[in-house]
């Protein structure tokens, strides 16, 4: 195996799944228990802007096309597995199609008032499928085989006209270390114009390993809060924590037409991802450094001197992003800070070697987007270190009891 397929360990999943049969989404019901628009002013952003225009790659477990809440958004995508789980499979596409949904979902039913609404329900989503459900049997193959996806998922959708990129994947396994590859993948993205989001990992209750892709340089890396936007316990505390959004009880979309509550950073991402394509379809000439300054400026819930492990410089607000970004006149983008120092690749600022468990370069890995909470029915792996993360993720069903559509 090589070095790269070695560490392209990933869980989408975290701790224990339990699901309930779903309800149906109604006018009514799903929708007004998307509490984290309401905390991110989302439809004030809606006044100036919806998202049309903004491409979102989702890098992930694929996205179902075919969702009522996604329909005619989802653009034709890239699989770089190639084999696995396909429609119709209970292992295939659940993540991502969670994700889509937090980004871009726009209902669906009388005027959009049924199923789940995103963050930029008007952006597309193009999907890119670099990681196999845990559930699915390929998973071991595709950890032998398909190592470099990541890196190359990146570039391709860079090359594809993503004016976003959603990792909410990773791996802060004990063996997660920096991929010289992907690095330059996301120095490839961003040169490109593309602002790349991931999750900053599910480790906090697990020694706050660090966690790639969040860890490179130029990643909004983005940590998880409850509705009183208070840390979420799970959510890992490191010096890349760039801001902070919902990542608990957040209701999610999925394959099987149902919709869960899940937690974990990677719904955070998801929300940052909708959160960006709103100041970027507002703002299309700001380079990804801009609209990352945009970001942590605006932030509301400003943690005590300006910033935070925790919750990196506050929760997103896109609405005040949009309006201070009338102020800015456009910059190219500039070479995110040159590559960390290896002592950042281990245990970061702050931290000696051995702190939190990490030992050092070699030790790290990557944490899937909702690592320690997953959004999806099934944990999902990406191997990307000497084994895969295995973090089972936690949902249940909205509306226990009723039918499903």
């Amino acid at each position: 195996m090589s070095g790269i397929g070695r560490r392209l360990a990933v869980a989408l999943a975290a701790a224990g799944l339990t699901l309930v049969p779903a309800a149906p989404a109604d006018a009514d019901g799903i929708q007004a228990q998307e509490w984290a628009l309401d905390t991110l002013h989302v439809r004030e952003a809606w006044q100036t802007t919806k998202g049309s225009g903004i491409t979102v790659a989702v890098l992930d477990t694929g996205v179902d096309e075919g969702h009522p809440d996604l329909e005619g958004q989802v653009e034709p995508g890239k699989d770089l597995i190639g084999f696995g789980a396909r429609r119709g499979e209970r292992a295939w596409a659940r993540h991502g199609t969670a994700m889509a949904g937090i980004i871009a979902g726009h209902g669906h039913g009388a005027s959009g008032g049924e199923g789940i609404l995103g963050v930029a329900p008007k952006a597309r989503i193009l999907p890119v499928r670099v990681i196999l459900e845990d559930s699915d049997p390929d998973r071991k193959k595709a950890r032998s085989t398909r190592g470099g996806a990541l890196a190359a998922g990146i570039r391709w959708a860079a090359d594809h006209g993503a004016d976003v990129i959603n990792l909410s994947l990773g791996d802060d396994s004990a063996s997660a270390h920096p991929e010289a590859a992907e690095d330059a993948a996301v120095q490839y993205a961003l040169r490109k114009g593309a602002v790349v989001v991931a999750s900053a990992g599910n480790g906090g209750e697990k020694g706050d390993r660090v966690s790639y892709p969040a860890a490179y340089p130029g990643v909004i890396a983005v940590t998880a809060v409850d509705r009183y936007g208070s840390r979420a316990a799970f959510s890992t505390r490191r010096w890349y924590a760039t801001v902070c959004a919902p990542g608990v009880d957040v209701v999610i979309a999925d394959p099987d037409k149902r919709y869960y509550e899940g937690w974990g950073t990677s719904a955070a991402a998801a929300f940052v991802s909708g959160s960006v394509a709103l100041v970027r379809a507002a703002h299309p000439d700001l380079s990804p450094r801009q609209i990352r300054g945009l970001l942590t400026r605006t932030a509301q819930d400003v943690p005590e001197g300006g910033r935070s492990d925790d919750l990196g410089a506050g929760l997103v607000n896109p609405a005040a992003a949009i309006t201070a970004g009338d102020k800015l006149k456009p910059e190219a983008q500039r070479p995110a800070a040159a590559a960390a120092p290896n002592r950042y690749f281990g245990n970061g600022p702050g931290h000696t070697q051995g702190a939190h468990g990490d030992s050092g370069p070699n030790q790290m890995a990557l944490l899937a987007g909702l690592a320690g909470t997953a959004l999806i029915v099934a944990a999902i792996s990406l191997w990307r270190g000497s084994g895969p993360l295995r973090m089972p993720p936690r949902l249940r069903a909205l509306l226990p009891g009723a039918r499903t559509h």
